[in-house]
C-alpha cells in the first residue's frame, strides 16, 4: 500500500497524521452503491464513523444520505451539502436545541427512541407550528455477538423502544398531533462479521412488521441501521467488504410491503480501510519481558485499542530488518496507551515510520487533546505534493 515514493513524502510531514487513500474510499463507496442499487436500497453514511470534511464531501458527491447522532452532526451534514431530505437523526438523548436544529433544516426524520422523546419533539414542533416526521427505533432484543461496548440491540442496552412498550407507544402517538410516523428503525451494533446476525434481524423485523400491519399501520420505510464489519487483520486482501452478499441477504429474507423503501446506515465498512495513522518511533526501550517501541501517536490520536481492546494491523514501513516483537505504545500518561502487544515487526529503531492500518473509521473522529496534545492533521492520497 505504501510505495517508496509515498514513504519519502511521509518523511517530510510532521507526525503523527492521518493518511487517507482517496481511491480506495471512492472505490468502496461506489461498490456499496452499486450493490444496494440492485434492490433500490438507500444508504445514509454514518457521520459518527468519520466526520472528516473531505470524506463527507466525497460521500455527498456520490449521492449518499447522512445518518446523524447529534445536532452538530446534523449541522455538519447540512453545511457539507447533503440533501436534507436524506438526513436521519438518531440518539437517545436529543437536547431541545438539537431538535430545533433538525426542525430548522426539515430533515427526513428523527429516529425516536422513547415515548418521552416523542412527547418532547411533539411539543417543540407544536410551538413552532411544524410537524416532525419520525421513525420508531425499536430495540429488537437480539445479540450482535460483538464487543459489549458496541452492541445496541439488547434490552439491557439504552437504545430504542422495547418490544413490550409498543402498544403504549401507539396509544401515545394517537394524541401527538405534531408527529408523523413514517418508518421503523433498527440497529443491532457495530463490527458484525457474522452475517447470520443479520438473518436474525430480518426475521425479527418481519415479525414486528406483521404486528404493526395487524393494527393497520404500514410505514413508508424500514431502516435496518448498519453494523457490517471489516477485516482488520487483512486490510489489503479484504479491503472492500462483500456488499453483494450483505444486501442480497436482506433482499431474500426481508418482507417489504409494496412501495416500502429499505434504508441502511453504514459507516465503518465504508471508511475503515481507507485510513491509516502514520506515526514515528521516538525510542526503543528494553523491558523485562519485551521491548517497547514508543511512538509519537497515542490514545489521543487513536483510542480504539484502549477503549475497545481493538486490533489494528501495525507495520514498520521503513525497515527491512529481521523480525522482532515489540509492544507498540504511545507517549500518553496512561498504561492503556498501547496499540499492540508482542507485535512482530522488522527490527525497529528511532525515526522509523509506523503505519497503524484501518483507522478510517472511529479514528480521527474520536481524537482528543488530553495531555494538551496538538490536534492531529489529515492528508490525502490525491494531494500528496508536499
Amino acid at each position: 500500500m505504501f510505495d517508496k515514493a509515498l514513504i519519502e513524502k511521509f518523511n517530510k510531514i510532521p507526525t503523527p497524521f492521518y493518511y487517507y487513500d482517496v481511491h480506495l474510499l471512492k472505490d468502496t463507496l461506489e461498490k456499496a452503491l452499486q450493490s444496494a442499487s440492485q434492490y433500490d436500497y438507500l444508504i445514509h453514511y454514518a457521520i459518527k464513523a468519520n466526520a472528516n470534511s473531505r470524506v463527507l464531501e466525497i460521500a455527498r458527491d456520490m449521492g449518499f444520505g447522512a445518518d446523524c447522532v447529534s445536532g452538530n452532526e446534523v449541522s455538519k451534514a447540512v453545511s457539507a451539502g447533503f440533501d436534507t431530505g436524506g438526513i436521519v437523526y438518531a440518539g437517545v438523548g436529543k437536547a431541545d436545541h438539537e431538535i430545533n436544529i433538525a426542525l430548522d433544516n426539515d430533515i427526513m426524520c428523527f429516529n425516536c427512541e422513547s415515548g418521552a422523546e416523542l412527547q418532547v419533539i411533539n411539543r417543540i414542533a407544536k410551538d413552532r407550528n411544524k410537524k416532525a416526521r419520525v421513525s420508531l427505533r425499536i430495540n429488537p432484543n437480539l445479540p450482535a455477538h460483538t464487543h459489549h461496548y458496541i452492541t445496541t440491540g439488547l434490552e439491557e442496552n439504552k437504545f430504542g423502544i422495547y418490544l413490550w412498550e409498543l402498544e403504549n407507544i401507539l396509544d401515545l402517538l394517537d394524541g401527538l398531533k405534531n408527529i408523523e410516523l413514517i418508518g421503523l428503525h433498527f440497529h443491532l451494533g457495530s463490527q458484525i462479521t457474522d452475517l447470520n446476525i443479520f438473518r436474525g434481524l430480518c426475521i425479527r423485523v418481519n415479525e414486528i412488521q406483521k404486528w404493526f400491519i395487524s393494527r393497520k399501520i404500514i410505514v413508508d420505510h424500514i431502516n435496518v441501521g448498519g453494523g457490517l464489519g471489516v477485516d482488520y487483520e487483512n486490510p489489503d486482501t479484504n479491503s472492500i467488504p462483500d456488499f453483494n452478499t450483505f444486501f442480497m441477504l436482506f433482499h431474500e429474507l426481508l418482507d417489504l410491503r409494496p412501495k416500502q423503501k429499505l434504508h441502511f446506515e453504514l459507516g465503518r465498512c465504508l471508511t475503515a480501510h481507507c485510513g491509516s495513522l502514520i506515526t514515528k518511533v521516538l525510542y526503543i526501550k528494553r523491558g523485562v519481558k519485551t521491548s517497547f517501541a514508543i511512538v509519537d501517536a497515542g490514545m489521543t490520536e487513536l483510542i480504539r485499542p484502549a477503549l475497545y481492546q481493538s486490533y489494528h494491523k501495525i507495520e514498520n514501513i521503513t525497515s527491512n530488518g529481521s523480525t522482532k516483537k515489540y509492544d507498540v505504545v504511545g507517549p500518553i500518561c496512561e498504561s492503556s496507551d498501547c496499540f499492540g502487544k508482542a507485535v512482530a515487526l522488522p527490527e525497529t529503531k528511532r525515526g522509523d515510520l509506523i503505519a497503524i492500518r484501518s483507522t478510517g473509521a472511529y479514528g480521527e473522529v474520536m481524537t482528543s487533546q488530553y495531555n494538551l496534545r496538538d490536534k492531529v492533521k489529515a492528508y490525502y492520497s490525491d494531494e500528496m505534493d508536499y
